[in-house]
C-alpha cells in the first residue's frame, strides 16, 4: 500500500551532508581534541566521539554505528565530515604535515576506518562542500506529512498480518536504501536494531524536522514554521500486536491540547480501522503504523 510519494531527484551527497545531529565529542589526553562545529553553523552533523593527529594522519572518530558490509555511502558522508572536523581544528593544532583524514565508525565496540582520503599537498584541505549548492532532503516538496495521499478505505485483517501476540522483529521486515541507512546511522541510530520511534524520528530528521523532547514518548517536531505533535508507543512482550483504540483517543485528546497544528503517532504495531477512520474525519493528525514505516522509508529514496 503506497501512501506517501518516493521523493526523487535528489543525490546522494545532497542527502547526506543534511543529515543528523550536530557534532560533539569529549576531551582526551595527549593530541585527542573534542569536536564541535562553528558557532554560525547550523548543519546538522554526526557525533564526533575523537579527533587527533599523528604520524602524518588526522584521524577522526565518529560516534557512528557502521554496518556489517561496505557502505560506501556513509564512508562518503564521514569522509566529507572528518574533512570539515580538521578544518574547524587547524587553528588549534598545526595540520602542516598532515598528508591524509581517516574517518572512523564503530562496528560493536571496536573503531573502524571508514574512509580515507589523501591530500594533494600536505596541510592543504580541498574545498568544502557547501550544502546550499544542492538540492537535498530539506527541500518543501519533501515534507513527509504532506506526503501522504488517497487512504485506504479499510485497514487490513489482523489476522491475515500476524499470528500470535509477538511481533517479528523490524529488522525483518524493513530494507533501508543506502542513503537512508548512511542518514540514521549518522544520527547514531543502527538500522538493524532500531525501533519504529527511532527509524521515524531520524528520517524526520533527515528531511529537516527539528525534533525536541516533550515528555515521556513524546517529542515536537518543528519545520517551516509548523510545529507537529509526535506520540510514540512501543510494542511490549506480551502486549496486543494492534494499537489500542485508548491510546489513539489519548493521542487525539493529548494533540487537541498540545497547540501544535498537526499530531503524528507512531508504533510498530498495526493499525486499527480506527485509524484510518480518525485520518479521514481529521487532516491533521496522521499515524505511522507497522504496515506504513516501509513506505515511510522508501519516501526519502533517491531515484
Amino acid at each position: 500500500m503506497e501512501w506517501l510519494a518516493v521523493a526523487g531527484g535528489v543525490i546522494v551527497v545532497a542527502v547526506v551532508i543534511a543529515l543528523v545531529r550536530r557534532g560533539r565529542g569529549s576531551e582526551d589526553s595527549g593530541a585527542a581534541v573534542a569536536g564541535s562545529g562553528d558557532a554560525g553553523d547550523d548543519r546538522l552533523r554526526p557525533a564526533v566521539a575523537d579527533f587527533r593527529v599523528a604520524d602524518g594522519a588526522a584521524r577522526v572518530y565518529f560516534e557512528v554505528p557502521l554496518s556489517d558490509g561496505d557502505d560506501p555511502v556513509l564512508g562518503e558522508l564521514l569522509g566529507r565530515e572528518a574533512i570539515e572536523v580538521v578544518r574547524e581544528k587547524r587553528h588549534q593544532l598545526p595540520i602542516d604535515d598532515v598528508t591524509r583524514v581517516v574517518a572512523f565508525g564503530r562496528r560493536g565496540t571496536e573503531w573502524v576506518e571508514a574512509a580515507r582520503i589523501s591530500l594533494d599537498t600536505p596541510g592543504t584541505l580541498p574545498p568544502p562542500l557547501i550544502p546550499e549548492a544542492f538540492a537535498h532532503a530539506r527541500r518543501p516538496e519533501l515534507d513527509l506529512f504532506d506526503r501522504f495521499v488517497d487512504l485506504p478505505a479499510h485497514a487490513p485483517g489482523l489476522a491475515d498480518r500476524v499470528r500470535g501476540e509477538e511481533l517479528a522483529p523490524l529488522s525483518s521486515e524493513l530494507r533501508f536504501p543506502g542513503v537512508v541507512a548512511a542518514g540514521l546511522r549518522s544520527q547514531g541510530i543502527d538500522p538493524d536494531s532500531a525501533s519504529a520511534g527511532d527509524i521515524v524520528l531520524g528520517v524526520m530528521r533527515v528531511a529537516g524536522y527539528q525534533i525536541s523532547e516533550a515528555g515521556a514518548a513524546t517529542y515536537t517536531a518543528l519545520r517551516g514554521g509548523q510545529r507537529t505533535f509526535v506520540r510514540v508507543i512501543g510494542h511490549g512482550a506480551g502486549e496486543h500486536p494492534e494499537l489500542g483504540e485508548q491510546a489513539i483517543r489519548t493521542f487525539v485528546v493529548d494533540f487537541g491540547s498540545a497547540g501544535a497544528e498537526r499530531g503524528l503517532l507512531i508504533t510498530e504495531k498495526y493499525g486499527p480501522f480506527e485509524v484510518y477512520d480518525r485520518e479521514r474525519r481529521d487532516k491533521r493528525v496522521r499515524f505511522v503504523t507497522r504496515e506504513r514505516l516501509q513506505s515511510f522509508i522508501d519516501a526519502l529514496s533517491v531515484s
